[in-house]
């Protein structure tokens, strides 16, 4: 099989991480904010917080445009899903057109939810498409190395986030378990020690959410993020 360069590898791996932060804040976002109403600054601050992005944001009015959509801001739900599009497009050929094409139509509806008067419909068809994205990862992709690179991105950014809202422990503790299944497939090199710590951290009755952020972050060295023989 032929080996997957450090750059296609790390560009697989990201494109995984950042199609899970679209798909999980925007959950979050809807969840946290569909009664706009009731919006006071301390919810957005506390949100903001938790993701560990800074609050640029002069009201509730200003947060709930510009968090989703606006291309300026790095830390936006469109930036992120641009930054998952651009790794798609340069990856066509490892992942192919049909799955590239879901990552476009998320995109499209995107762009539909920041011209809507309705916007969290069309967020919901982003999620959709983002959600159709990973079944063609499973369904198109041949190469297991590959699939399974997109599949740890994933795991990858759904533990930091959870631990970093401090979600359900008992959701926690299920990606640390599929992350423990997946990570041996891709052919990366990780620091296992620290994938040990983790298990250990998440099992605990009071997780240490901070300590894990910390540790997910830190499981791979850059330069160390490449296939051996994919």
């Amino acid at each position: 099989m032929a080996i997957l360069s450090l750059e296609h590898s790390d560009q697989l791996y990201w494109l995984g991480r950042y199609s899970e932060r679209v798909y999980t804040t925007i959950h979050e976002y809807e969840k946290r904010f569909d009664s706009l109403i009731e919006l006071k600054e301390e919810d957005y601050n506390a949100f903001c917080k938790a993701q560990d992005i800074p609050n640029i944001y002069n009201s509730k009015d200003d947060f709930i445009q510009r968090y989703c959509f606006d291309e300026n801001d790095t830390n936006s739900i469109y930036s992120n899903l641009i930054r998952a599009y651009d790794n798609a497009v340069v990856l066509r050929e490892e992942i192919g057109s049909e799955t590239l094409a879901y990552i476009q139509l998320a995109v499209y509806a995107m762009n539909k939810a920041k011209a809507s008067q309705a916007p969290l419909i069309q967020l919901q068809k982003v999620v959709d498409n983002i959600v159709a994205f990973w079944g063609m990862v499973d369904d198109d992709i041949d190469n297991e190395h590959v699939r399974s690179i997109i599949k740890l991105g994933k795991r990858i950014e759904r533990i930091d986030l959870y631990a970093r809202m401090k979600m359900d422990p008992v959701r926690l503790r299920r990606e640390m378990k599929r992350l423990n299944t997946r990570i041996n497939r891709t052919g990366l090199k990780y620091n296992t020690m620290k994938l040990a710590h983790l298990n250990y951290l998440v099992e605990m009755s009071e997780i240490p959410n901070d300590i894990v952020v910390e540790e997910i972050e830190s499981l791979f060295d850059d330069e160390e993020r490449r296939t051996e023989n994919a």
